[in-house]
């Protein structure tokens, strides 16, 4: 068993994200054996979890945390970020919490051996002692299964037992959002938390973690103690903020985030020089096609504004790239908007809003 670590996708600090190509072989069984896995373990896995399971997805996520700050007594927010988590998960816990459900040693055996394959990068063979390269069908599962014992059945215990006031937990893969009603059950859950995961071989980043004041009377308490406006946080592509409405009803506004939507332009900016000379309609193809994911990712209420913007910064890259291959034939603006308007879909909602939507598993 091996495996082709290719360091081809770049993360949001600039660090590249590892990603391991299986062999054929490898492929089959580990889709089997996740299959066999996931139906044991979605009888025990915690609501609150959301990443890579069937029937869930990153937008019942979102709308479970934004339902949860407008119905519960939310105030405090805990925006965590787990250090290298696929670098740092501990084999040897990982194995033991597989064994608490599973008793077959087939199946811990070939996890074993998908675990020590190692990376072949540039025809080196290096070996690995600890984490799980991402990229295999079964790496998801054996991070939800080691995060479940780790992480969630610890806060839902915490919350019942520790918590003074309402608590709320949204996890996606090792993305996590907890919200608080008190700031001091916030710190009290922060330490208790980095402890935890210390003892499992895991860390939180200390640039990325932080308690922020968030939630239905944050504007009101920040304007009295003149400290401006609440916080922001990111959580699954979208920037977190605190509105109110025109009848001064308290709302979650979710906007796309700048990094994302600025990464995504440098992007389509990059594959439009390399297809400067192929033909509008096959560039149409394309753009239409990288402006509808977007939407259908992003299209969530109240985001219209970003959902625009990105359609026109599209339009203005195309107009360059066009520009740029005939000089002799300079191209307007009037058929730019042309183009647009024939290839482009127009900015839409996709989503209803969190608390009305009757796909939101909460």
């Amino acid at each position: 068993m091996r495996r082709i670590s290719i360091p081809t996708i770049p993360k949001a600090d600039g660090r590249k994200r590892p990603i391991g190509i299986m062999v054929l072989e490898d492929k089959i069984v580990q889709r089997a054996v996740t299959e066999v896995l996931n139906a044991i373990y979605e009888e025990d896995f915690i609501g609150f979890s959301y990443g890579f399971r069937p029937g869930r997805n990153a937008h019942q996520a979102l709308g479970v945390l934004s339902a949860g700050f407008m119905t519960r007594k939310v105030n405090w927010v805990l925006d965590a970020d787990i250090l290298n988590f696929f670098g740092t998960l501990d084999w040897g816990w990982l194995i033991q919490c597989i064994e608490r459900r599973i008793g077959d040693r087939r199946i811990t055996r070939l996890i074993q051996k998908w675990l020590k394959a190692g990376v072949l990068e540039e025809g080196t063979w290096t070996a690995t002692e600890v984490g799980t390269v991402q990229g295999g069908s079964i790496s998801p599962l054996l991070a939800n299964i080691y995060l479940h014992y780790v992480f969630d059945l610890w806060a839902h215990q915490w919350r019942k037992t520790r918590a003074e006031g309402d608590v709320i937990v949204v996890r996606y893969a090792d993305d996590f959002i907890v919200g608080f009603q008190y700031r001091h059950d916030a710190e009290k859950f922060l330490t208790d938390l980095r402890e935890r995961f210390q003892r499992f071989g895991l860390a939180l980043h200390p640039d990325k973690t932080r308690i922020l004041e968030f939630g239905r009377f944050a504007r009101e308490d920040r304007s009295r103690r003149g400290n401006g406006k609440p916080e922001t946080f990111n959580f699954l592509g979208f920037t977190h903020i605190c509105e109110e409405t025109k009848e001064g009803k308290f709302i979650v506004r979710r906007r796309t985030m700048r990094a994302r939507l600025h990464a995504k332009l440098k992007e389509v900016h990059i594959e439009l020089k390399r297809r400067m000379h192929d033909p509008i309609p096959e560039q149409g193809a394309y753009l239409r096609s990288v402006v509808g994911g977007h939407f259908r990712y992003y299209g969530v209420p109240m985001n219209g504004r970003s959902l625009s913007a990105f359609r026109n910064e599209i339009g203005r890259l195309w107009r360059l790239v066009l520009k740029r291959r005939g000089q002799k034939h300079p191209i307007t603006w009037d058929r730019v908007d042309r183009l647009v308007a024939k290839w482009l879909p127009l900015a839409r909602v996709c989503y209803t809003y969190p608390l009305v939507s009757t796909g939101v598993i909460t």
